[in-house]
Order: C-alpha cells, then structure tokens, then sequence
C-alpha cells in the first residue's frame, strides 16, 4: 500500500527542510529531547554527546522495532539501512512480509545481532553505517563502543523497552534529526502526546483506592510454568498512567521478570490481560495477528485463562478477560495499546476511546506500511474494542 502523503508543497519544504546540514554534538533534554531550537545539540539516551552530521545513514538497528518508528517518520525506512537485526517476531512474521512486499531489499540486508543476543562489533563494522542504532540497557559495552567509534561508526542509544513511555518520544526525535526528518518526528510526537492528554487528564481524577488491580501475562501460554509478567517499567507504566494497579510493581524490580501462581492468585487481580501473537501458536498459547481470525484469537485467549489457578480469578468470572498482541508493546505505535489498556480498566471512564481509529490514523497519516488486521480481543468483545 502506497502510503498517502500531504499536499505537494508541504512534502517538497519538508524535504529540503530534512537536507539541511546539522551537526550533532551534545545538548540539555525537553520532553522530546529538544530545547525548542531545531538546531540545538543532542545527546542519546545514555547522555552521550553524539559527534555526527545529518544526514547519518546508513544505519544498522538491533531491534526490528526500530524498523516501525523509521517508517512513521519516512516513506522508505529500508533505504536508510546497511544492516538489521534480523528479529521478526519482533514485529510479527506478517508485517516483515508486508516491508519485504513493499521494500525487497530488506530480505537481504546484512544481519547484526539483536539487543537480546551478544552484540557483535564484527558484525556492524561489516555493514559499514555510518551510526549503529542500539538499545538502552543492552546493546554494546564501553569497550565495543570505543571500538565502533574508533573505526568512524556513531552509536547511539535509544528505547523502546526499558522505560518506553517516558522515552520514546525521545527516541523518536533522536531518529528524526539523525535522518534529517525532524518535521515528521515532531509531528508524531504531538499526535502520540495529544491522545495521552485526553487520558491523563481523566485519570487524575481518579483515587488511588479505586484503580483497578490488573494482571498482565506477557507471553500467555507459551510453557507450564506461570506467569510472566512486568514490573518496574515498561508496559507497567502504561497501566499506572491510564489508572490501573500493576500487580507485579511491588516484587519485579526489572521491567519484566516472573511471578509464582500462588502470588498471582493472592492478589486476585480485577482485570486479566494476556500477550501473545504468532510466535505462541506452536506452544498452544494465546495468538492474535493479521492471520487469524476474531474466533480463532478469541479462542486461544479462553484457553490460557481455563489454566489451573487462572481460571479461579475473580477477573475471569467477571468477564474482565482481554488479550493484546505483544508486537504492540514496546511499540513506536504505543498509543494504540494505551488506549486499549485505558478502555479496559477503565471501560467507563473511556468508552468514547477508539483505538481502531488511532491506529487507522497512523496507517494513513504516518507509517510507510500500515499494520492491517486485528491486534486485540477480548472474551465480552466490545465493538470500539474489538478490532473487528
């Protein structure tokens, strides 16, 4: 699908806006990572100073999430690579299919690891970019970092998974000045920021006594032993900020980690929600994605919640049942998530939330190539909800 652009004149500024030189060197932090002058240093995510003319392709990235957040800010993210790290189910087996639809050279771009494997210095030098794009909290050691930038290669830290609320936007504006598409960045940035207003401002209302538990399965069903699930970071922010109470916060330190059943079923969460997509089918567990259907997804997520102790919680009984494709977190496109996350705790304080509209949205008016299909279900499917 050829993504529509604006009008003509706005698309021919933008891009000699986006070839103007810019040096980037070290620089003070807004909420996007700015000072409000477009040409005011900056520093990644880690504070370094980066030492770098714009444009500074081609790049290398070590999560194929960084694939999506290149494609809402430019009409050919692949060109702007010389290797990836190879990650599908990152992205999910579907949409790496679309990308390779749209842009073939992806199936043979060099591969360099990915932020969950040993990173290979070897394997960026071979890709020769002129920035390898890393993650917070992985990625390179100090010694391989010196190692990249003594052979001429930038490396710069962004996040997605750590703490992707607070940082994304960030992250985003960092990409955008590396590639000369800070217009688009910040377009972004002020659609995700706008919708996060409208929530915010309704969950300040809310006592605390009154924000619903809520257990999130990362990964429902994909082996016996039970249960994943966040904790300090990552997706738990996102249920604290559309006024929920993430059950794992209070003995998970890290951004994920596990909790024992007997835990889980002590707390008796309010609301269940489980993660999945393709990458669970072989393990029985809870699949949801462009290739399957409403009932199909629908089904899985009844059977990961039939498990012996999750079936006794007083979520399930309630109907209080939703499942949610794992690709959507940690995702440039996480609005999408939080304003399923807000209906479902939150189903009277929200119901006018239509995150199927939000994500058409982005398709249209953002990404390169759009996410088609269903990305979420519940077991008392509601029609804004449902994806349908």
């Amino acid at each position: 699908m050829t993504l529509e652009r604006s009008a003509t004149s706005r698309r021919g500024a933008l891009m000699l806006l986006g070839a103007l030189p810019l040096v980037l060197a070290g620089c003070g932090k807004g909420e996007d990572g700015t000072k409000g002058d477009k040409k005011a240093a900056l520093t990644d995510l880690r504070d370094r100073p980066l030492d770098l003319t714009s444009p500074a392709t081609p790049l290398t990235i070590d999560d194929g999430r960084y694939l999506i957040a290149l494609s809402l800010i430019h009409p050919d993210p692949v060109s702007l690579l010389s290797g990836w790290s190879g990650d599908v189910n990152r992205i999910s087996p579907e949409q790496y299919k679309a990308y390779v639809a749209r842009f073939p050279k992806l199936a043979t771009l060099p591969k360099t690891s990915n932020s969950s494997d040993e990173f290979s210095v070897e394997a960026v030098l071979a890709a020769a970019p002129k920035a390898a794009i890393v993650s917070l909290g992985s990625g390179p050691t100090d010694a391989q970092v010196s190692q990249l930038t003594g052979a001429k290669v930038g490396v710069v830290f962004i996040d997605f998974f750590s703490h992707p609320f607070e940082n994304q936007p960030r992250s985003l504006t960092l990409l955008g000045r590396l590639i000369g598409r800070e217009e688009q960045a910040a377009a972004y940035n002020k659609f995700r920021q706008d919708k996060l207003d409208v929530i915010s401002k309704r969950v300040a209302s809310i006592p605390a006594d009154k924000r619903p538990t809520v257990f999130l399965e990362a990964h429902a069903g994909n082996g016996p032993d039970c249960c994943n699930s966040p904790g300090k970071g990552n997706v738990g922010d996102y249920i604290s900020f559309v006024g929920g109470k993430n059950i794992g916060e209070d003995v998970i330190k890290a951004p994920f980690g596990k909790l024992n059943l007997e835990y889980v079923i002590d707390k008796n969460p309010d609301v269940y929600i489980a993660t999945g997509g393709p990458h669970l089918e072989k393990a029985g567990g809870f699949v949801v994605g462009p290739q399957y259907d409403e009932a199909r997804s629908r089904a899985s997520l009844k059977k990961v919640t039939e498990r012996r102790g999750i079936s006794s919680l007083a979520a399930i009984s309630a109907g209080r049942v939703h499942g949610l494709s794992h690709q959507l977190i940690n995702s440039p496109i996480d609005i999408v998530a939080t304003e399923a996350l807000a209906k479902w705790i939150h189903p009277d304080l929200f119901g006018d939330l239509d995150p199927q509209a939000t994500l058409a949205a982005i398709n249209k008016d953002f990404l390169a190539v759009p996410y088609e299909g269903s990305y979420w279900t519940d077991l008392q499917p509601s029609p804004a909800v449902s994806g349908d």
